[in-house]
This record gives C-alpha cells, sequence and structure tokens, in this order.
C-alpha cells in the first residue's frame, strides 16, 4: 500500500485501500485499522490534529500491528 507523509509529532505516514488504513509511527511501527471507510479515511488525514483523530479510531475500529 502506499502512504503519503503526514505532519505529526507521532505519525510518519498514513495509505489507505479496500477499508484499511495504514499508519507507520516515528518509531517505525506499523499498523493496519479495518474496516475504516474512505470518508473515514478522508476525515482523518484533513483532521487539525491527527493524534486525536487517531483516538478516536482507536475507540471504533480494530487494529492490529503488521511489522
Amino acid at each position: 500500500m502506499q502512504r503519503n507523509h503526514v505532519s505529526s509529532s507521532r505519525i510518519r505516514s498514513v495509505g489507505w485501500e479496500n477499508d484499511i488504513l495504514e499508519i507507520e509511527f516515528n518509531d517505525g511501527s506499523i499498523y493496519h485499522y479495518h474496516n475504516v471507510s474512505q470518508s473515514e479515511y478522508l476525515s482523518f488525514i484533513h483532521s487539525g490534529s491527527l493524534g486525536t483523530a487517531l483516538s478516536q479510531l482507536d475507540k471504533v475500529h480494530s487494529y492490529n500491528r503488521v511489522n
């Protein structure tokens, strides 16, 4: 999955494909968030604070570390 660099103190890059949001953190860890719609992804990447938006995703989507 292609990820795009983002400006965040915790997150290095994000990508989305087939309802999976992929997040690469600054420490190099990569997580997949499942059942994330395209509209949720777009709201996430355009949010004022990716950290705050990620906290909301943590509450409603399952996720796992992939590396």
